[in-house]
């Protein structure tokens, strides 16, 4: 209807959720900060058992904790969707190379493509993260009597990789730490599907399919509905209970993992298009801006993959077939945004819930990001709900490192909005090289002036 007013878009209420949280918090945090000043702080205790308290820690039994209940909800709805989509994905992503004899080739360099974004991405993240890790500028100075020493991390790290391969199916899908044994598992079946053929696995890959579509429509369903109102909650739970302590550590985090998404969109995809196929790369980001404004406007791979095709083809020159497959492939493995973004916030939340982190340890950072990026979504907010599997898989996993995950959640709205520009950027950059390697790209086009 004409008359009919347009609702705010996912962004906006993101946005009003973010600076409500935050006046809220700052509100409260004062609150507590003059009530136990002025010796009114059983006041404070009555309202802190009311909306912020833990109900789950010892000693809470009569606390309500309505804001810790509605965020903790929030949260577990994100957790209850990981297994069945890292599976999913992969299955489908590697079920898609169907027909080897003539894609081998082209998928081959594609995969190996998406790699060497990959190490760029991880290597320029883990040197900055790590770089700002050890400064200290992550660090929370009071944990308000957090045991930051509880998690896995005085482990072998190599036991990630060993658990790589479960020893049981059942208990792989019913444990939200095993994303390496369900990623084995989803590479398995995706190979297996291919040896055995289109008209073998036809059923299977529909059903896994409607399964992918189904946990995508659940995920947007709660962050569309639920997530401003968690990240309200989430917000001002923190800083109402831990204070601003957190705060220059998460901006540290925003503004870091920012610069580094738009140094590798616009300096990294230009480097790789000009050393992997000697064109010039201004043509290619000119080609490629309104993509970059949709797929940041819509923060969705699925969503600009329509524009994404038909610029990659008609403007820069890629071949049809090309594009058809490797853009399709690159919204679901190609996702060097959410690794950049993944291993900075893991470092953030290592440093806020007090842990140590070595080379070593980083190194499993970045191969958990890798592994957990490829069957990341092309949905909203999937990128937030993926680095969970992360912080399972090293143990990051106190109170502390919820905490700063929930501040993750409430904050990384533009974050994800610039990862998904990136990852859909990337996929375009590979089209181009792979076209250019096997003689598919009309360079007349490539090099021709910007509509």
């Amino acid at each position: 209807m004409k008359n009919q007013k347009s609702k705010p878009s996912l962004a906006v209420k993101m946005g009003i959720a973010l600076a409500l949280g935050i006046i809220a918090g700052f509100l409260f945090m004062f609150l507590r900060e003059s009530l136990n000043s002025s010796g009114n702080g059983d006041i404070w205790n009555t309202i802190n058992n009311i909306l912020f308290q833990d109900i789950t820690a010892e000693g809470a039994t009569s606390a309500i904790g309505l804001f810790y209940i509605i965020g903790q909800m929030f949260i577990r709805a994100l957790q209850l969707v990981i297994i069945p989509m890292v599976f999913t994905s992969i299955a489908l992503a590697i079920g898609t190379i169907s027909d080897t004899k003539t894609l081998g080739r082209i998928s081959f360099k594609t995969i190996s493509w998406f790699l060497l974004c990959y190490l760029f991405a991880l290597l320029l993240a883990g040197i900055v993260g790590l770089s700002l890790f050890n400064a200290g500028f992550f660090n929370v100075s009071d944990l308000s009597g957090l045991e930051a020493s509880s998690g896995t991390t005085g482990s072998n790290p190599l036991l990630v990789v060993l658990n790589m391969v479960p020893s049981n199916v059942a208990t792989a899908f019913s444990n939200n730490t095993a994303v390496l044994a369900i990623v084995f598992l989803a590479v398995s079946l995706g190979l297996a599907m291919n040896v055995l053929g289109e008209e073998k696995t036809a059923t299977l890959k529909n059903f896994l399919k409607e399964l992918n579509d189904v946990i995508v429509v659940f995920l947007n369903f709660v962050v569309t509905k639920f997530g401003p109102l968690a990240i309200f909650v989430l917000l001002s739970r923190t800083f109402a209970t831990y204070g601003i302590d957190y705060l220059k550590p998460a901006l540290v985090y925003a503004v870091t993992t920012i610069i580094l998404l738009l140094l590798f969109l616009t300096v990294g995809y230009s480097l790789i298009i000009w050393i992997g196929t000697k064109l010039n790369p201004i043509m290619f980001l000119k080609k490629i801006a309104k993509v970059i404004v949709f797929a940041f406007s819509t923060s969705s791979s699925a969503a600009a993959l329509p524009l994404n095709l038909e610029t990659t083809t008609n403007e820069l020159g890629v071949d049809t077939k090309i594009a058809s497959f490797v853009l399709p492939l690159g919204m679901t493995v190609n996702m060097n945004g959410n690794a950049i973004m993944q291993v900075i916030a893991t470092l953030f939340i290592a440093g806020c819930a007090g842990y140590d982190v070595t080379p070593l340890s980083l190194l499993v950072i970045s191969l958990l990001s890798l592994v957990a990026s490829v069957g990341t979504p092309a949905a909203p907010g999937a990128g937030a709900v993926i680095l969970f599997t992360i912080l399972s898989g090293v143990g990051f996993t106190n109170d502390g490192a919820l905490l700063a995950y929930g501040l993750i959640l409430a904050i990384n709205r533009p974050i994800e909005m610039l990862m998904t520009t990136l990852n859909v950027v990337g996929d375009s950059c590979t089209s181009v090289y792979v076209a250019k390697s096997e003689g598919l790209l009309n360079k007349d086009v490539y090099n021709s002036k910007v509509k």
